[in-house]
């Protein structure tokens, strides 16, 4: 035995381990034979599910999920009904790529490009990045199927989510995960916004889209945001699939949890605030945020009957608890995570409020035009209203002291 190679010895010991060993033995699974994306069958999956929802056929749609999961089933019915409701126009899908590994049953995730628009309410296409869940064929002539649509890192619009209410009027769009009586009391929110805008902006040709998903966290995934982004707003104004473009469709989000607590009156100034948004194009908008959002809430609140005390509640606490605010409120103000952010509304409005009584109402739509046109704020002040930013400043946290005191 001494004389015995090292190598020999090794081949000996493990000749004996296999005798020994008592268990059956299991053959190493060749790496080749491991299982993989079939993103062929799922790019021929998904050209039958866009036909599908082209047709508004649910059944035919319903066909394209496993026959153990009728969840899956009923989602991609969903989604083609929801196509019909909504009158989606130039609906695509295209395989992009895998996302993640591929499970031991052939299983797997890729993410899929998505194509879509309402019609007459959508300027052009919206596209965003879905993830879609696939189930291998049970046969080698199969078919893969549909097992999920939605979810992971990518963005899931509402109307992907699940079964939707469809309010359509002339001038609004409603599209809500919600109860059918639910999704009522949007609409009139909604059609009351629009008259609520037109009195200050009498040019503005109304088409407005109210997207409610079914829960914060489905607003977080429909709008890509990280989770709990949006949990201290009830709405937000913003393009449709994260688009930087000036021709982007542009929607109201709204968070269910958070605008279902407020009461009727502050639900509808919250509503016309984000039409105000709509009307004005502020989700691409490069204007301070104190004018942008300031002007929103002094169209919302402008035939309001209510005190100052209710309506600038929060700034006035504020500043009786922390003395007045160097500056009117910017981006760190308005930081949807901050924990004074009605606060910030609150003083952008009273700052849009004192230039309206400085100038008339026709001088503070001219600003923001202007501004928002591409002209200096500080020009604009000094033309439109005789007055710096420097001075502006200085009545601004004049009207805050006399508030507080």
């Amino acid at each position: 035995m001494a004389g015995l190679s090292l190598s020999l010895l090794l081949v000996v010991g493990l000749v004996a381990w296999r005798v020994l060993d008592t268990g059956p033995y299991v053959a190493p699974r060749p790496a080749d034979l491991a299982p993989r994306s079939q993103p062929a069958l799922a790019a021929q999956t998904l050209q039958r599910l866009e036909q599908a929802v082209r047709r508004g056929d649910p059944r035919a749609a319903r066909e394209l999920a496993p026959a153990s999961n009728p969840a899956a089933g009923e989602l991609l019915a969903s989604i083609a009904s929801n196509a019909r409701a909504l009158r989606v126009r130039n609906f695509a899908l295209r395989y992009v790529d895998e996302t993640g590994g591929v499970e031991p049953d052939g299983s797997w995730s890729a993410s899929v490009d998505v194509r879509w628009q309402f019609a007459r309410f959508d300027p052009v296409p919206a596209r965003a990045e879905v993830q879609v869940s696939f189930e291998a064929p049970e046969s080698p002539d199969g078919e893969a199927t549909i097992a999920e649509v939605g979810g992971g890192d990518l963005r899931t619009p509402v109307w992907l989510s699940g079964p939707v209410q469809v309010r359509r009027g002339p001038t609004t769009l409603v599209v809500a995960a919600t109860s059918a009586s639910t999704a009522d009391a949007y609409a009139r929110r909604a059609r009351a916004a629009v008259p609520d805008v037109r009195q200050v902006l009498a040019d503005w040709q109304p088409l407005l889209v109210v997207e409610v998903p079914a829960s914060a966290a489905g607003l977080d995934r429909a709008l890509d945001a990280a989770p709990g982004e949006y949990a201290g707003v009830a709405a937000v104004t913003t393009t449709v699939d994260g688009s930087l473009a000036s021709d982007a469709p542009v929607h109201v989000f709204v968070n269910p949890e958070v605008f279902g607590r407020l009461q009727r009156r502050g639900a509808q100034v919250v509503m016309s605030h984000e039409a105000a948004h709509v009307a004005t194009e502020a989700a691409l908008s490069t204007l301070p945020l104190w004018l942008v959002e300031g002007f929103a809430d002094y169209i919302a609140l402008r035939d309001v009957d209510l005190p100052l005390s209710t309506t600038a509640g929060q700034i006035i606490r504020q500043v009786r608890r922390d003395g007045v605010p160097a500056a009117l409120p910017g981006a760190a103000e308005f930081d949807t995570t901050t924990t004074h952010l009605g606060a910030a509304y609150e003083a952008a409005w009273l700052a849009c409020r004192l230039l309206a009584e400085l100038g008339g109402e026709e001088a503070l739509v001219r600003l923001y035009a202007e501004v928002d046109a591409g002209r200096p704020l500080a020009g604009a002040l000094r033309e439109i209203f005789g007055l710096g930013p420097a001075e502006l400043t200085r009545r601004w946290q004049a009207t805050l002291s006399d508030l507080a005191a």
